[in-house]
């Protein structure tokens, strides 16, 4: 069954994600989200009976942690030499949060 999506879903979404979006821009997103979902559906009516889940199709592949070892850091002056602003011994950076 074909995907439809609405403008006004796309436009929705857009907002969201905090993206202004043309009118060109939501037909062609429309078009793309729709067959999006098409191709979840088709993946959806696959087979996977017996099949395990898995995080990553490479068995191989591992993360490589190094050992914690304790050892002396960089003085808070040395690490603040070259920032552009601090407060004390700490960056001092711009508030972002509302």
């Amino acid at each position: 069954m074909k995907q439809r999506i609405d403008k006004k879903t796309v436009r929705h979404v857009a907002r969201l994600s905090r993206i202004s979006l043309s009118g060109k821009e939501v037909a062609l997103y429309q078009k793309q989200l729709a067959d999006i979902l098409d191709y979840i559906n088709q993946l959806n009516k696959a087979d996977t009976t017996g099949t395990p889940p898995t995080s990553h199709p490479l068995e191989s592949l591992k993360n490589v942690f190094r050992e914690d070892r304790v050892r002396k850091s960089l003085p808070a002056e040395k690490a603040l030499q070259n920032a552009p602003e601090r407060k004390d011994d700490f960056f001092s950076v711009p508030k972002i949060i509302e």
